[in-house]
């Protein structure tokens, strides 16, 4: 069993194929080798690692090397595309899941088998195979395929046991190169199961995403991403890319063998920042397909800060100043590094370089940064080292570094400063006193040395210790810093004399230091003068004085003489008279450098003259190997003074130099030579030395020979250098170690100016070394010492001078040579310039400044940098004249080297004009003294251009319209000032305040400022403009006018502040939120309500009135919605309470639905909200509620509890001019009266108690709905001969027929008090009103005085209450009232404003107009009105049928069509006519159409035709045993319905008729209930089949609709009197009366006519046809008969018939000329008629004659009989006659009408555009080559023939006013 399982594992393992899922694909197919060694082809359509099959004992093939060439597709694209066998491994590294097989109720198989790389002409064989999974034995069959390309073994049933499988052979024969595909369907007693069968062709498949996201990235940067290209294609497949530009591919080529991958760089690389969305597209394969990537990525500008830290800033506390890095004071020598952040502020990645400031290529590169290039990250910050190493002791650097980002779009400026410090040595005491000592003796002195500076310092004392007779302990060191030393000076003499020695103290990096070295010498026989310190600064004030050059013996003797004189510090001077008034000199303060240098040895220069000189101060003896041939060395001392001096040389025993003599005398003025020996004392060695000697006056030798001590003298040190060596020749000399410390650049200095330098050389070896500095290439610097020794661990410190002349670099090269051997030379290269006064100014000297207001000033920074390696100083100086107009700060200074200093120019012009002025600026050093005739200053020129202008401000809008703002609310609004001007201005803004509107001033004129400005100063650029936010706040509800003015602020002129001007005028209203209710419609109980009447019950147009106004202070004591009270009965705060009448209806029935339409009308939004009781309380505990209530309280709590009255919405927001209908309803659940109060709250405005009233009524109650007590009717004048009749409407709200009763005998009372005149009367004072319905009774209002009059009339109800109603009417004279009289009042004053679309809930049908007033008609007229029924539904067609009767009886009324169908969209015209009657009466008439939906009532027909079809089978199969055959049934019941539309035109039609005079239904139905059935008959039906009882279908329920109808007629002579203009828009039908009579007689015949059943009226138009008989008919048919016959037999008539079909087409003007609008103002209603036929003839005989022709035809019609002409006055006359009958009228009228009728219906319908441009054809000229006009045609040949003259006055007579040519058609 283990074996049979091994093998079927191995043969689903390398015979099956494998579903791999793919990140491009759902799934992949691949093929899995048998082999480990296949075919490469085969080997390349695998893409992934095989299943790993854990099967033991069979070795599975799970993974594959590939050693091919061109596996890597960089590979190929460096070698060509070439294949080379190179070792490279391709791994397939995509994980590889194993084959997707499924599992059909154990039955484990693959799903599908693929076929791939097949070809025509073979056999390809796959295995299928199964493998039982369940744990029990499977039983299955299989169905071949069905197609012959596929084929397997002769189907058989398969029995496998658990865990076996069986391998099916399936072999595909292709014939055709396509891909095939079929199926195995395997059939198992659970089900069926089929694996798919696909052969595919090879195809060729890169696959890659879609699209690529690269990273955002900075303008000139780069960023790059990956995605992997695979190859999902069965061949080789080459490629290429096509790339758009920023971005770039890698590779752009190569070629992927199936199943391959490959890497793709995508590199974006953008120039300018956009938003990149391009598509990349790949070429691969021979057919050069293409595939699409879409490349996306954004780049952005970079943004860098620098900011350095607060501790590298030069003041901390400047928190906005951060781009300055401050080094501080940096020892010299040394390197300091401080960091700054390099801030990115954008959101990409920004590359930055750092480079320093390419100016001033001279100065010393104190500043360096290491990076130069780096990378702030997006939103983050780079760290960037700078580093400061100074080499100058003292000197302030300043130095800048831009910071760019890549592409150099910005940059930021770093400013970086420091100094150097050094080391600060000096002496506690710049002396040593040793006093007196015998000779043979020594004395030690201390010697303090501190350094007050950190930095260490490297000092030597310039004294040869081993030679002198004085000596320091360590004369060379380091003195570290903020240290004090203590040396040890010793003093051992070696001859009786007085001893000074100057000696200096090399340092480091600083000024030698001088210390002054006294002692004398006494023996028994020889006792000098001892020396003191006073003694040294008397002989150096006397040096000064020149006085030293004489011994003390003379200088004692000038002093006796009177020649010299003592001065008060003790010295000697000489007399005044000989000083000639001037001061004697004192002994100036040397600088050490000069002192060290200007010793007349090393230089030439000298401060003093010398007393003493030696001809040799350095001698090198060079090599002296022979140790005894070594030949002195002359030398010579000369005394310079005027007395004797002694020279005394110190002798050293051990020293190999000597000097002979040793002491010797030197008369005045004379030399003496003295020999120089060298004896060495070994070979191959060093030897250098410093001899020392003393000089002095020989009187000093003794301390007797001086008489006064102020003239003594100290000696002179005498020195010389003395070096040489031993070393044979050939022989190495000592190999020097040493390190040196020394800068190349000399410090600067200006020009002629000496500079210092030191340089350190230390001795690190183990050997002294010799050195000798060698000035020959050199000789501009100088250098001391310029020989000597330097011990082993020591140092010897150089100090270097030079004079630099030129400003131009100089380089210097001093060769110092090392032990006395030439390789041993060190050459120190050195470099001086001679710094220039060199100041650059920005812009080349040029200032420009923007034009300036009048008045005011303007600044800007202008830059001077120092372009030095020196500080330089500065002054600006401007002209006297110009100093009113220019300034700057600061004005004098100094600027450090390489700093540019910004400096502040103020420019204040005087006038309106162009200035150029000009200043110049005097820089200076700081060592030199300012003085304008020097050279040593510069002086460089500045132009200043400026301009002094004016300007103004002008708003962009004048006249700022805010609109209506909430009063006590804030709205902005922001205004545009604009700067016109060329300069900038400095205003301030005012605003005045004005309120108009009803209001008293006074109270308003103490208000305060309602507008606030966000600023009432500021300045405005050139041309610029400026937002000014305006804040406004009004606190009335007025209308604002604020008036913004501006005042130009000149504070350097003599009026600071210049005129006010107006600049625009903001204007506002202050509002309240406003509403209205712009319709009310009824539905449900309510739904037989008027529009006019239901607009009283509501009390709508008194609502709006008081929506209008303000609300008080009370109302605005809760703005807006909220609970407040404690009480069940909330407390009101308003004054205003309104009744919403809901009428009243029976209990039981429909509740009364109001629909009333809500709109804002005014200018803001606007909250609303109904609160009832319940929603104005505070919610309250339990235990704190009262448990008593009263009445009211209770009757409230019902109504809310029963939610007997229900409004929704109760809340909304409308927006302003936007509409929202709300529902109020009133459930009619028990009978009585119900009252609740209902708060209308609007917020921030007005809220109004509406009194919610509604009256619920036993349906056998009758009842009148009365709406208010008092009526008052139209005002009428006095003295009007016919009153125009007025209604007075009642409604029945209950559910039965009610009779009333008006009683006169009060009317009578007031015609008894008027004189008997009848002021009041009722015409129909007694009626009956249907259930639901409204009756309209007729009074004229005849007042005989101009005033009030008032009476009250009872109406009696039979059954019923009566009630007692007040009617007021007032009569006005109108000669005093004149214009104000209300004589064209057309209705009562309740007025309904229409909204077409308000419709009950559920309707979607809508009228174009819900009301229709014909304003001010005459009697007689007949007026006509188009309005549209529109359906709004998508879907459902509607059927409608109206009913034009009305109560009053002198309305006759017309709609056409009565009834129809409306299609789903669509809309049908209707037209309304109404007949005036004969007297003037106001119109009210309210006209209901029934509208029913069409599928209900199909629905209606169809179950009413099959109960009938019931009810006729139970007829003839059963015994009728109803009681109620004989009872009359409803019209209704007996019309059968239609299915189709045209039947159901005929049933709506069939409906009108019924209907069309039957009163409205009531609103409900009582019907009488059966009489109660025996006991044998309720057996008889309980026996019955209840199947065969069916109810009879009750009919749909309509919807009604209300059209309202007013107008008011007036008599003909009224009319013309007070609408003279207005009668010919009128048809004054002169058939009415009669008709009307008729009617009007017909109506009276019953009072009940609301339940007549009356015929259709027919159509006006053909009154005499309604009469005929039969008879009459048929005669009238005969006679037309043989009219026509006769007509179509004469051949004159034919003949005209066929001119007239000859007859061109004519052309119109479109509707309108100059004729036809007189004829439309003709008083009589009637048109002129075109030129006849007679005109005609009179015209061609005219012209006939004028031809001059001679016929005997032409001749018998020039003498026309009298006959002729009597017949044709008689034709005119009868014309007239016709043209002035009324049925000539009346068809013209209804032709007219129905022309305009339906050119408004095609209007309405788009297809023509009444506002469309007239378009006038003019016809050709009369005579054209190619034709005669149609008009000439018609006339005689003869009369073409004839002159032209004749014709034309013809043609004349046919053009129009606007000289329009047109066709007349003859008759």
């Amino acid at each position: 069993m283990s074996l049979l399982v091994c093998r079927n594992w191995l043969l689903e393992a390398t015979s099956t194929r494998l579903r791999i899922p793919s990140p491009w694909r759902r799934s992949r197919r691949f093929a899995f080798p048998t082999a480990a060694f296949v075919r490469p082809s085969f080997l390349g359509r695998r893409r992934c690692q095989g299943p790993r099959f854990q099967v033991p004992g069979v070795k599975m093939l799970s993974h594959i090397n590939r050693y091919t060439s061109s596996s890597d597709p960089l590979q190929r694209l460096c070698h060509g595309g070439t294949k080379k066998k190179l070792v490279v491994s391709v791994q397939r590294s995509e994980s590889i899941v194993r084959k997707t097989k499924c599992t059909f109720w154990g039955i484990e198989v693959a799903e599908t088998l693929n076929w791939q790389g097949w070809c025509l002409g073979r056999e390809f064989t796959k295995h299928l195979s199964l493998r039982n999974v369940c744990l029990k034995p499977q039983k299955l069959k299989f169905r071949p395929p069905t197609t012959r390309f596929f084929i397997t073994i002769f189907p058989q049933p398969i029995i496998l046991s658990p865990g076996m499988s069986i391998t099916l052979p399936i072999i595909f024969r292709p014939l055709e190169k396509k891909e095939y595909e079929d199926s195995i369907l395997f059939e198992k007693q659970e089900g069926e199961f089929s694996v798919a069968l696909h052969a595919k062709l090879p195809h060729l498949d890169l696959l890659f995403p879609d699209s690529i996201q690269l990273p955002a990235c900075a303008v000139h940067d780069y960023t790059e991403a990956s995605f992997t290209m695979y190859n999902d294609g069965d061949l080789l497949t080459c490629f290429s890319w096509e790339v758009p530009s920023p971005f770039s591919l890698l590779p752009t080529r190569g070629i992927l063998d199936p199943g391959e991958k490959c890497t793709m760089k995508v590199i974006f690389q953008p120039v300018v920042a956009l938003v990149y969305d391009v598509s990349a597209i790949c070429n691969f394969g021979d057919t050069r397909e293409k595939k699409a990537i879409r490349l996306k990525a954004v780049a952005k500008y970079p943004h860098l800060l620098v900011n350095v830290p607060e501790d590298s800033c030069e003041d901390a506390q400047l928190q906005n100043f951060r781009d300055v890095l401050s080094f501080g004071s940096v020892a010299v020598g040394s390197t300091v590094e401080k960091y700054v952040d390099i801030f990115n502020v954008s959101v990409v990645s920004a590359p930055f370089t750092i480079d320093r400031s390419k100016e001033g290529a001279h100065r010393d590169p104190v500043f360096s940064c290491d990076i130069v290039q780096a990378t702030a990250p997006a939103r983050g910050s780079s760290v960037i080292p700078f580093h400061f190493s100074p080499h100058t002791v003292g000197m302030k650097s300043v130095d800048y570094f831009t910071v760019s980002p890549c592409g150099n779009n910005t940059h930021s400026v770093l400013k970086v400063t420091g100094s150097c410090k050094g080391p600060e040595v000096f002496f506690q005491h710049p002396f040593v006193y040793f006093s007196c000592i015998n000779l043979g003796e020594y004395l030690i002195q201390p010697l303090e040395m501190t350094n007050s500076s950190d930095v260490p310092a490297y000092y030597q004392f310039d004294i040869d210790c081993k030679q002198s007779v004085f000596s320091i302990d360590s004369p060379c060191g380091i003195l570290d810093g903020m240290s004090t030393i203590t040396l040890k000076v010793t003093f051992q003499p070696t001859h009786p004399i007085i001893c000074h020695r100057r000696v200096a103290c090399l340092i480091h990096h600083q000024d030698p230091l001088f210390l002054d070295l006294i002692g004398t010498c006494h023996t028994e026989t020889t006792s000098p003068v001892i020396l003191t310190l006073k003694h040294l600064t008397r002989y150096r004030t006397h040096m000064a004085r020149g006085l030293t050059f004489f011994s003390p013996d003379i200088l004692g003797t000038m002093l006796k003489e009177g020649k010299l004189l003592v001065d008060e510090n003790g010295a000697l001077t000489l007399p005044p008279e000989i000083l000639e008034d001037k001061s004697p000199e004192e002994y100036p303060n040397i600088e050490p450098m000069v002192e060290y240098f200007h010793d007349g040895v090393s230089s030439d220069f000298t401060m003093f003259p010398p007393h003493v000189s030696l001809s040799i101060k350095e001698f090198d003896f060079g090599c002296c190997a022979k140790l005894r041939e070594v030949e002195p060395l002359p030398l010579c001392v000369t005394n310079h003074t005027k007395g004797k001096i002694t020279v005394i040389w110190t002798k050293k025993t051990d020293s190999p130099f000597q000097v002979i003599p040793e002491s010797c005398d030197i008369p005045p003025l004379k030399t003496m030579d003295f020999r120089v020996t060298f004896q060495p004392p070994q070979l191959n060695s060093l030897y250098a030395s410093e001899l020392e000697g003393f000089a002095f006056y020989k009187v000093l030798r003794h301390y007797s020979n001086i008489e006064e001590s102020v003239t003594m003298c100290p000696s002179w040190s005498l020195t010389i250098r003395l070096c040489g060596h031993t070393f044979q020749p050939g022989r190495q000399h000592f190999i020097p170690r040493y390190t040196m410390d020394c800068h190349e650049a000399f410090p600067p200095v200006c020009r002629s100016t000496t500079t210092y330098r030191s340089m350190l050389f230390c001795n690190v070896g183990s050997t002294a070394i010799n050195f000798h500095m060698d000035r020959e290439k050199c000789p501009a610097v100088l250098v001391k010492p310029s020989c000597g020794s330097v011990a082993p661990g020591t140092h010897q410190i150089f100090l270097l001078s030079t004079c630099p002349v030129d400003t131009s670099t100089q380089h210097h090269m001093l060769s110092l040579h090392l032990n006395f051997c030439s390789s041993f030379t060190k050459e120190i290269h050195l470099k001086s310039r001679a710094e220039p006064l060199v100041l650059l100014l920005e812009s080349d000297g040029n200032l420009y400044f923007r034009p300036t207001c009048v008045g005011t000033f303007s600044s800007r920074t202008f830059t001077i940098k120092n372009c030095t390696r020196l500080p330089m100083l500065f002054r600006w100086k401007i002209q006297q004249l110009d100093k009113k107009l220019l300034s700057v700060q600061p004005a004098e200074g100094m600027i450090l080297p390489n700093e540019a200093l910004a400096q502040t120019w103020t420019f204040t012009p005087s006038e309106q004009t162009k200035y150029l002025l000009r200043s110049w600026v005097t820089v200076w050093r700081e060592q030199e003294l300012l003085d304008d005739k020097t050279t040593q200053s510069i002086r460089y020129v500045l132009r200043v251009i400026g301009e002094g202008s004016f300007g103004t401000l002008t708003a962009q809008d004048e006249q700022v319209d805010v609109g209506s703002i909430l009063v006590g609310s804030t709205q902005s609004c922001e205004v545009t000032l604009f700067n016109n001007g060329a300069c900038s201005l400095q205003y301030i803004l005012s605003v005045e305040q004005m309120v108009t509107g009803p209001c008293d001033p006074e109270e308003v004129a103490s208000d305060p400022l309602a507008i606030t400005l966000d600023h009432y100063k500021g300045t405005v650029a050139a041309r610029g403009k400026i937002f000014l936010q305006a804040t406004l706040k009004p606190t009335r509800p007025l209308h604002y006018s604020w008036i913004v003015s501006y005042a130009i602020s000149t504070p350097k002129a003599t009026t600071p502040l210049g005129e006010k001007q107006s600049v625009c005028c903001v204007t506002a209203t202050g509002i309240y939120p406003s509403i209205c209710i712009t319709d009310a419609c009824g539905t449900g109980s309510a739904r037989g309500i008027s529009k006019l009447h239901l607009w009283r019950l509501f009390s709508l147009e008194t609502l709006n009135q008081y929506l209008e106004r303000e609300p008080t202070p009370q109302e605005l004591t809760f703005r807006v919605p909220t609970r407040h009270s404690i009480e069940r009965i909330p407390s009101v705060y308003t004054p205003v309470m309104l009744d919403f009448n809901f009428g009243a209806a029976p209990i039981g029935c429909m509740p009364s639905v109001v629909v009333l339409m809500l709109q804002n009308n005014g200018m803001i939004p606007v909250n609303w909200a109904f609160l009832f009781p319940a929603d104005q309380t505070i919610d309250m505990e339990y235990w704190a509620e009262s448990a008593e209530f009263d009445p009211n309280e209770l009757h409230q709590m019902r109504i809310q509890d029963n939610q007997l009255f229900t409004v929704f919405p109760k809340a909304g927001k409308l927006l302003p001019g936007e509409e929202q209908t709300i529902n109020l309803t009133h459930r009619h659940d028990f009978i009585g009266t119900d009252r609740l109060p209902v708060l209308l709250k609007v917020s921030h405005g007005r809220e109004i108690l509406l009194n919610f009233i509604g009256v619920t009524l036993n349906p056998e109650r009758r009842y009148i709905h009365f709406t208010s007590t008092t009526h008052i009717f139209t005002p009428i004048a006095i003295g009007t001969y016919d009153p125009p009749k007025q209604i007075y409407e009642m409604y029945n709200g209950g559910a039965t027929t009610v009779v009333y009763e008006i009683q006169v005998d009060a009317l009578m009372k007031v015609q008894e008090e008027n004189f008997h005149h009848t002021v009041f009367v009722c015409l129909n004072p007694k009626g009956e009103i249907g259930p639901g319905l409204t009756a309209h009774t007729e009074w004229i209002f005849s007042p005989l005085e101009a005033r009030m009059y008032s009476v009250e009339v009872p109406i009696h109800i039979l059954e019923g209450d009566s009630a007692l109603i007040n009617f007021q009417g007032i009569g006005f004279d109108p000669h005093v009232m004149g214009e104000t009289a209300q004589f064209d009042k057309m209705v009562s004053p309740a007025t309904t404003p229409g909204s077409a679309k308000l419709t009950v809930p559920g309707l979607t049908v809508y009228l174009s107009q819900p009301r229709i007033c014909l304003g001010n008609i005459p009697v007689y007229s007949k007026c006509s009105r188009l309005f549209f029924l529109n359906n709004a539904s998508e879907n459902e067609a509607v059927v409608f049928a109206w009913h034009t009767e009305t109560s009053n009886a002198m309305v006759i009324l017309n709609i056409t069509p009565e009834s129809g169908i409306v299609q789903p969209g669509e809309s049908i015209q209707c037209i309304l006519t109404l007949h005036a009657s004969e007297s003037p009466c106001f119109y009210n008439a309210d006209l209901i159409c029934e509208i029913f939906t069409q599928h209900p009532l199909d629905q209606y027909e169809k179950e009413l035709k099959e109960w009938e079809t019931e009810k006729a089978r139970q007829a003839v199969e059963f015994t009728i045993t109803e009681k109620d055959l004989n009872t009359k049934k409803n019209p209704k019941e007996s019309l059968k319905g239609v299915s189709n539309s045209l039947e159901s035109t005929k049933f709506c039609k069939m409906l009108t008729e019924v209907q069309k005079y039957k009163t409205l239904p009531p609103i409900k139905n009582i019907q009488a209930p059966n009489p109660p059935a025996s006991r044998s008959e309720r057996m008889h039906l309980r026996n019955k089949d209840t199947s065969r009882l069916w109810a009879k279908p009750e009919p749909p329920k309509p919807f009604l609709m209300h059209l309202g109808v007013t107008a008011r007629s007036h008599s003909i002579d009224d009319f013309l009197a007070n609408f003279p203009d207005d009668l010919p828009q009128y048809f004054l039908s002169r058939q009415i009366k009669g008709k009307a009579a008729r009617t009007h007689a017909t109506d009276k015949v019953s009072p009940s006519r609301s339940k007549i059943k009356r015929q259709p009226i027919k159509s006006q138009n053909w009154p005499e046809l309604e009469s005929c008989t039969e008879e009459e008919a048929q005669l009238v048919t005969d006679m037309l008969s043989t009219v026509i016959k006769g007509l179509l037999e004469e051949t004159q008539f034919q003949e005209a018939v066929i001119r007239s079909l000859a007859e061109p087409t004519p052309y119109f003007c479109q509707l309108w000329s100059e004729e036809s609008a007189k004829q439309k103002h003709s008083p009589g209603g009637t048109t002129t008629t075109t030129p006849t036929s007679e005109f005609s003839q009179n015209n061609r005989l005219e012209n006939e004659d004028s031809g001059g022709e001679t016929s005997a035809a032409r001749s018998s019609d020039a003498h026309e009989s009298l006959s002729v002409i009597i017949r044709k006055e008689q034709f005119r006359e009868q014309k007239e006659y016709i043209i002035r009958m009324p049925a000539f009228a009346n068809l013209t009228e209804m032709v007219l009408a129905n022309a305009i009728q339906n050119i408004m219906v095609e209007a309405s319908r788009g297809e023509m555009v009444l506002t469309a441009r007239p378009r006038v054809i003019a016809l050709p000229p009369p005579y054209s080559q190619k034709g005669i006009s149609p008009a000439v045609s018609m006339l005689k040949p003869s009369v073409i023939q004839s002159p032209a003259v004749p014709s034309v006055s013809f043609m004349s007579e046919i053009k129009d006013s606007v000289g329009q040519r047109h066709i007349v058609l003859p008759s």
